[in-house]
C-alpha cells in the first residue's frame, strides 16, 4: 500500500478493443495484467491506494448493448453492464417494480459518482459490503457473461467466492444483468447503517423482500441478502425458513433476525466491530423484516 502524502495513480495502457471478443481475447492474453474496465468508482481508487497496478485498462463500456436498459412486460429487466446507476434509478419501471434497487442505489456515494458508478460494476467489484448486490440477489437476478467459450448466464447465488472474487473464468466479461418480474404482491426495504448518512461504506446492510405464498404453512416467503457481514454478501437461509414455517408475527419475526445474526461471521475494522455488526444485524433484520410484513399486511 502507498504511504505517499498525496498518493496517484501508477501508470497504466488504456485499451479500447471494438468488439467483446477482442477485449475477450485481450483479456484471456493477459490474465495478470489486464482488467476490464466500466465506471472505475472503486478501480481507481484501489490503483491510487496500491491494492491494484494493472498494466492494462480493458474498456468494455459501449460494446454490443452493455449500454443498454430495458424492461419487458414478460422477461423483466436488463441492464447493461455500462449503464450507470442513475440511469437505474430514473427508470419508472425500476421505482414502480424494483423499487428495492432504486432504494440500494440511491444509498450509493454522491450523484457526481452514481453519473459513473454501475451496477455491474458493484457486482464484479464482489465486495461483501456493496448495496446494491443484495437488491440483485433478493430480485433473484442473473448476470449475462461473454468469455472465450461464448455466452451464458450466471445467477446471482453462488457468483461470489470471497472478498473481491467471484466465479468469472479470465476473459469473461459481464455484459448485463436481468431481473425476472418480482412474485406476485412483493414488497421490500434496503436498510444501510453507515457511520454517516451520506457517501459511506454500510457497517451492515439489510435487504428484505416479501411477498404472499399460499403453498407454504406461513402463507409468506420472505428474501434476505445482508452486506458487510461476511466474507461474501449473505443469504441467510435459517433465517428466511423459519419466516416460511411459522405464523409471521412479533416474536417470529424477531426469531428471524436472531437466527440472521447467528448466520452472519463479520470481522473487526476501523468502521466497526465485529460484535456490534452482529447485534445490529440482528436489530436491523427485525426492523427490515417488521416494516415489509406491515407493508404485507396492508395489501390483504
Amino acid at each position: 500500500m502507498s504511504l505517499e502524502a498525496h498518493p496517484h495513480l501508477p501508470e497504466f495502457e488504456y485499451v479500447r478493443p471494438p468488439t467483446l471478443a477482442e477485449a475477450s481475447r485481450f483479456l484471456t492474453e493477459h490474465p495478470a495484467e489486464a482488467r476490464p474496465f466500466l465506471g472505475g468508482t472503486d478501480m481507481f481508487v484501489r490503483m491510487r491506494d496500491g491494492f491494484w497496478c494493472p498494466k492494462y485498462l480493458v474498456d468494455v463500456k459501449h460494446l454490443d448493448g452493455t449500454d443498454s436498459l430495458s424492461f419487458d412486460p414478460a422477461a423483466g429487466l436488463t441492464i447493461g453492464a455500462a449503464v450507470n446507476m442513475n440511469k437505474v434509478i430514473d427508470l419508472l419501471e425500476v421505482q414502480k417494480i424494483y423499487p428495492v434497487l432504486a432504494e440500494a442505489a440511491q444509498s450509493v456515494a454522491s450523484y457526481q459518482l452514481r453519473n459513473r458508478a454501475t451496477i455491474a460494476g458493484n457486482i464484479c467489484n464482489a465486495s461483501p459490503a456493496g448495496d446494491t448486490i443484495g437488491a440483485c440477489l433478493v430480485y433473484d437476478g442473473r448476470l449475462c457473461v461473454y468469455g472465450p467459450e461464448g455466452s451464458r448466464e450466471i445467477p446471482m447465488a453462488g457468483f461470489f467466492t470471497g472478498p473481491g472474487k467471484t466465479i468469472l473464468n479470465n476473459g469473461e466479461i459481464v455484459t448485463a444483468i436481468k431481473l425476472p418480474l418480482p412474485p406476485k404482491g412483493s414488497t421490500g426495504t434496503y436498510i444501510k447503517l453507515g457511520r454517516n448518512k451520506l457517501s459511506d461504506l454500510s457497517i451492515v446492510g439489510i435487504t428484505a423482500l416479501g411477498y404472499p405464498d399460499v403453498g407454504v404453512p406461513s402463507g409468506y416467503r420472505f428474501r434476505l441478502a445482508l452486506a458487510s457481514v461476511a466474507p461474501v454478501p449473505l443469504v441467510p437461509a435459517a433465517a428466511e425458513k423459519i419466516l416460511v414455517e411459522s405464523e409471521i408475527n412479533e416474536a417470529s419475526l424477531r426469531k428471524a433476525g436472531d437466527a440472521a445474526m447467528e448466520e452472519c461471521s463479520p470481522i473487526d475494522d476501523v468502521r466497526s466491530s465485529a460484535r456490534y455488526r452482529k447485534l445490529m444485524v440482528r436489530n436491523l433484520t427485525y426492523r427490515a423484516l417488521a416494516q415489509v410484513w406491515d407493508q404485507l399486511k396492508s395489501q390483504r
